[in-house]
């Protein structure tokens, strides 16, 4: 889908998110990990990570103590956000990279609605 968001310029921008143990496409655009530990059992070579951001992953503290649970959805979207904001830097790299064209963000994680690459696609696409 393509969103449109405010930042570097008024560009039209891909930003989509996907399974790291989904098979990558030419669509995909670059690959970019937002994972802080490499998903178990991929080798580099059938992943084809372009970028590996594991600095704007969470905390391994906050990685932790979610859990996956959905229950802590809310509370660890908030906490998050509150990280990426004290980590501006990674943040810019990813805009930068979303900026060039078509990016996918890689996760490892198997909720695909409550993981850190879909409160990353929400702050990449805010207006």
């Amino acid at each position: 889908m393509r969103l449109e968001r405010s930042g570097v310029n008024s560009q039209m921008m891909n930003i989509q998110i996907k399974r790291a143990y989904e098979e990558p496409e030419a669509g995909d655009g670059t690959r970019i990990l937002v994972d802080r530990l490499w998903p178990r059992g991929l080798t580099k070579e059938k992943a084809r990570i372009d970028v590996w951001l594991k600095d704007v992953a969470p905390s391994t503290e906050l990685r932790k103590w979610f859990a996956h649970d959905p229950a802590k959805w809310p509370e660890f979207r908030s906490r998050y956000e509150e990280e990426l904001k004290r980590n501006k830097d990674q943040v810019s790299l990813l805009r930068r990279e979303a900026a060039k064209g078509t990016v996918t963000l890689v996760y490892g994680a198997k909720d695909q609605e409550h993981n850190e690459a879909v409160v990353l696609q929400r702050l990449l696409t805010a207006k």
